[in-house]
């Protein structure tokens, strides 16, 4: 096995035994509202649905018309069958 190879299969084993209890829970759902004034997608921004801690990450990203009313609507819908969105964070950014 040459070395490249005994390299990538250390990362490997290192990657799936490395201890993730420890990782902060993180659950935001973030609005981004900088490109509200854009000439071609007027009123529209982005939106992510973030969550990350032990027991994974994940990540959903649209572009959404009025992308604070989209996140209010989602984060009172409760749960999704998924996950509880009205337990996230809510940031913008601006």
């Amino acid at each position: 096995m040459d070395k490249r190879r005994l390299h990538r299969e250390l990362l490997k084993q290192a990657l799936f035994n490395a201890d993730c209890s420890n990782i902060p829970v993180r659950k935001e759902i973030i609005v981004d509202l900088r490109y509200l004034d854009n000439k071609h997608w007027p009123n529209y921004g982005h939106v992510e649905i973030l969550s990350d801690g032990p027991d994974g990450y994940s990540s959903f990203s649209t572009h959404q018309e009025n992308p604070l009313q989209y996140a209010k609507d989602r984060m009172s819908e409760g749960f999704d069958g998924v996950r509880d969105l009205s337990k996230y964070k809510l940031v913008i950014k601006k």
